[in-house]
């Protein structure tokens, strides 16, 4: 939370930009994003450093980055959304939609108040237990209270940017285990176990 920054500021903030009605983005935009992150990445680890974010705050892109990995953390199968250059595509993203930048960076504020009343901390510096009982709140919208329904809108936008994010990187496109259009010689139709699992099968 920026220093200074206020609950009524945080809200105010929220509520000066169309959140409600959902953050909106073409997939040529997403594409855009996503190239530029990977270039920015690139970048970074060929020059030994990290990334700096080019339109969030230092600390909005600290709490930005933990709330991704959150949303979308690493498992067996696949890295994370932290893995996947998630923050630098949503970075990127908010460069190119000044319309939508109001609305996530007063949701970042929104969360850093939200924590801090509730466990006089910032979210990055909270737990995960703590960082998971403030997401569990925000991420049922028929669930919440109305009290929380600017965090509800706040966490919906950032989820579907993450899930966009992490789907267009090479970890997510791997992960989905997508081939591609391959051509086939022959067509011998769907697998006779699967078939008999959905209690089907073809005409003779």
């Amino acid at each position: 939370m920026r220093p200074g920054l206020l609950r009524r500021d945080a809200l105010k903030q929220l509520t000066a930009a169309p959140l409600a009605a959902g953050l909106a983005w073409t997939a040529a935009e997403a594409d855009t994003a996503r190239k530029r992150a990977n270039v920015a990445r690139r970048e970074a680890v060929a020059a030994q450093t990290t990334y700096a974010p080019q339109f969030f705050t230092a600390d909005e892109y600290a709490t930005l980055s933990a709330l991704v990995e959150m949303i979308l953390p690493a498992d067996d199968r696949s890295g994370g959304a932290a893995d996947a250059g998630v923050p630098e595509f949503i970075d990127f993203m908010m460069i190119d939609q000044p319309t939508q930048q109001d609305a996530l960076r007063g949701g970042l504020a929104w969360l850093d108040v939200e924590c801090q009343r509730r466990f006089d901390r910032r979210f990055t510096v909270c737990d995960a237990v703590q960082r998971g009982a403030v997401l569990e709140d925000i991420a049922w919208p028929d669930r919440a209270p109305a009290s929380l329904s600017q965090g509800v809108g706040f966490f919906s936008n950032v989820r579907d940017l993450t899930a966009t994010g992490f789907w267009t990187s090479q970890i997510g496109i791997e992960d989905l285990q997508y081939l591609g259009n391959r051509y086939r010689v022959a067509w011998r139709g769907c697998p006779p176990a699967a078939l008999d699992r959905l209690g089907v099968r073809y005409d003779d």
